[in-house]
C-alpha cells in the first residue's frame, strides 16, 4: 500500500498541480489570456481543495480511503482530459474547480488519513516518510516530462497523454492497494472534533502551519523572481530554486530521524526558526552567489517538514478515530493561506520591495515556531482546561 501511495502521490502532484506552470505559456497564446488570469485558475483549484477538505475528511473517517481515492483518480483524469479541450478562460476555471475537488480526494490529506488509520504509532512515521520522500520528487520528474510532451505533441495532446497515464496508474493502484481499518462504531467523532476546536492546542497548530505554509508558498512562487532582482542570471536563479525540492526531502529525513530523541513539535519549531533566519539573510547576503545558496539551503530544509509534522502531531494528541475530520478542518485555513499568500506578497513587493516581503516571511516563520513551542508545552491532559 505504501508503495502504491508513493507512486500515486508523485503522479498526482506532478499532473494535477505542478504541470500547470508548464502549460501557462502555450495556453496564454492560444486562449489570449494573461499570466495572471491563468495563474488564478490554479489558485482556484487550491482554494476549492481546501473548501471541500472538511467534507472529504468526514467521509474518510466513516468509510475509509479506497472508494474515495479511486473515484477521485477517475475524476482527476477526466478533469485533465477536459482541460485539453478548453477554449476559453471561463472553461479553464471550471475545469480547475473540478481539479480542486479531485485533488482533495487523492492527494496528501487523503493518503495521510489512510496511513494514520492503518499503521500504529511505531510504524506511522516511517510510512509517512516513505510516501513523502518519493512524492517530493514530483516536480523534478513531471516538470521536465511535461515540457518534453508539450514540445513533442503540443499542449493539448500533452494533456491527453497525462490524463491517460494518470488514469492507468492511479485508478488501479488506489482500487487494489488502498486498505483501511473498520472505524469503531462507538466513537463519537463529532464530539472529538468539537472538543478539539474548543481547545487551545488545535488553534496553536492551526496558527503554526498556517503561517509557515504561507511563508513557504511565497518563497516557492517568488524566489526565482527575487534572485533575478538581486542580480543573478535567470538560469542560476532557477537552478538554486530547484534545490527546494531536494531539500524538502532532506528536511523530512532529518525530522523523522530526530523524532526518537525530541518531540516532533520542537523539531519542527527549530526548523521553522531556521527558515525565518534564512529569510532575513537573503536580502543581506543574497547578492553573492554563495550567500544566495546558503540562504536557500537553510530555508529549503523546512520546505517539506510541515507535511509530515502535521499528521504526526494531530494523531499523537487526538488519536486516529477522527483524524481525517480534524485534518480536514485544519486544512481549510492552511490551504487558503497557501493560495492567497503569494498574491498578497506580490502586492507587497510592488509597493515596498522584496526585502519587505522577506521580512514578512521571516515573521511568519517565527510565529509558526513560537506557536509550536507553546503547543508542545500543553500536555494532552491539560488540553481541555
Amino acid at each position: 500500500m505504501i508503495g502504491a501511495l508513493a507512486i500515486t502521490q508523485t503522479a498526482g502532484y506532478g499532473i494535477l498541480y505542478y504541470a500547470f506552470s508548464v502549460f501557462i505559456p502555450p495556453m496564454s497564446r492560444e486562449l489570449h489570456a494573461g499570466v495572471a488570469q491563468l495563474t488564478g485558475a490554479i489558485t482556484l483549484s487550491v482554494l476549492v481543495s481546501g473548501l471541500v477538505a472538511p467534507l472529504i475528511g468526514r467521509w474518510l473517517d466513516r468509510h475509509g480511503g479506497r472508494g474515495l481515492m479511486t473515484l477521485g483518480s477517475v475524476l482527476g483524469a477526466l478533469a485533465v482530459l477536459a482541460w485539453s479541450q478548453v477554449r476559453s478562460v471561463v472553461q479553464l476555471y471550471l475545469v480547475c474547480g473540478v481539479l480542486g475537488v479531485a485533488s482533495a480526494m487523492v492527494l496528501y490529506e487523503a493518503a495521510f488519513a489512510v496511513i494514520v488509520a492503518w499503521f500504529d504509532a511505531a510504524r506511522r512515521a516511517r510510512a509517512l516518510l516513505a510516501v513523502t520522500v518519493v512524492a517530493g520528487f514530483a516536480s523534478s520528474i513531471f516538470l521536465p516530462l511535461t515540457g518534453l510532451l508539450v514540445e513533442l505533441y503540443g499542449w493539448r495532446r500533452a494533456l491527453v497523454v497525462l490524463a491517460v497515464g494518470y488514469a492507468l496508474t492511479a485508478v488501479p493502484l488506489h482500487g487494489l492497494a488502498v486498505r483501511g481499518r473498520a472505524a469503531p462504531a462507538h466513537v463519537d467523532r463529532g464530539e472529538i472534533v468539537g472538543a478539539a476546536l474548543r481547545e487551545r492546542p488545535f488553534w496553536l497548530l492551526a496558527a503554526a502551519f498556517l503561517t509557515q505554509t504561507g511563508a513557504v508558498a511565497v518563497m516557492g512562487v517568488l524566489l526565482v523572481t527575487y534572485l533575478i532582482a538581486l542580480g543573478h542570471a535567470p538560469v542560476f536563479a532557477a537552478g538554486v530554486a530547484g534545490l527546494l525540492g531536494v531539500l524538502s526531502v532532506t528536511g523530512r529525513l532529518v525530522t523523522t530521524g530526530l523524532q526518537a530523541r525530541w518531540p516532533v513539535a520542537l523539531i519542527a519549531a527549530a526548523i521553522f526558526g531556521l527558515q525565518g533566519l534564512a529569510a532575513v539573510l537573503l536580502p543581506l547576503i543574497g547578492r553573492d552567489a554563495f550567500g544566495a545558496v546558503v540562504a536557500v539551503v537553510l530555508f529549503g530544509l523546512g520546505f517539506g517538514v510541515g507535511t509530515i509534522a502535521r499528521p504526526a502531531l494531530l494523531a499523537d494528541r487526538y488519536g486516529t478515530a477522527a483524524y481525517a475530520s480534524l485534518s480536514g478542518a485544519l486544512a481549510l485555513p492552511i490551504t487558503v493561506a497557501k493560495a492567497v499568500a503569494p498574491l498578497a506578497a506580490a502586492g507587497v513587493a510592488q509597493v515596498a520591495g522584496y526585502p519587505a516581503v522577506m521580512g514578512v516571511v521571516a515573521v511568519a516563520c517565527v510565529l509558526g515556531a513560537v506557536s509550536l513551542v507553546l503547543y508542545a508545552r500543553v500536555r494532552p491532559a491539560e488540553a481541555t482546561g
